[in-house]
């Protein structure tokens, strides 16, 4: 996924509720989605395509080490600020999310969201974000398969992360409040642990 196009939407991305989580609910919804699913804090997280820096920067909040990558500039200014205004440190990089520029065993969490549907080889790249991982670490996914017929579904990403030898835990988010408004397409969170 190229920077460009994202580039030209960096500056309204988080008009979208889940994208911004300026609302008090949907940001409370999110920590408390992800809090059960990682490590005590300060764990050590990449956020691959972290965009506008949103999770980056709650997770931060919450006390974990965190890198956000990005091939957007644009995006990547975008979170650069708002972890300014926060007052929390995450570490930004431009890259690549299907090639993510970090040694092998750098991680105790990747955390993906609403990526892994828009790369060109998905499963060489969730091998890829594997080798990032710690021993024992967690990969974290989340994903869906929309109303416009793209995605991927939950059964096809959980099929993918099998295919490394790993298990998956998958659960629905249906919950209106974690997107702002009430949704109708596929969406979930997929968690495997080594």
């Amino acid at each position: 996924m190229g920077g460009t196009i994202w580039d030209r939407h960096a500056a309204t991305f988080d008009d979208e509720a889940d994208h911004g989580l300026k609302d008090p609910a949907v940001r409370g919804a999110w920590a408390g989605l992800l809090a059960p699913v990682l490590p005590d804090a300060p764990a050590s997280i990449v956020d691959i395509g972290c965009g506008t820096g949103s999770l980056s920067v709650l997770l931060a909040a919450a006390g974990h080490r965190l890198t956000g990558l990005d091939a957007s500039a644009g995006m990547l200014g975008v979170a650069r600020r708002k972890a300014a205004e926060h007052g929390v440190g995450v570490t930004l990089v431009r890259g690549d999310a299907s090639l993510p520029p970090f040694a092998p065993g750098t991680f105790d969490v990747v955390l993906v969201r609403h990526v892994l549907w828009a790369v060109p080889d998905p499963h060489a790249t969730v091998g890829r974000w594997i080798r990032l991982l710690r021993r024992c670490g967690r990969l974290v996914l989340i994903e869906g398969r929309w109303d416009t017929g793209a995605g991927l579904s939950a059964a096809q990403c959980e099929a993918l992360v099998r295919r490394h030898g790993r298990g998956a835990e998958v659960r629905p988010l249906r919950d209106a409040v974690l997107w702002g408004k009430a949704v109708t397409d596929e969406r979930y969170l997929l968690v495997s642990v080594d």
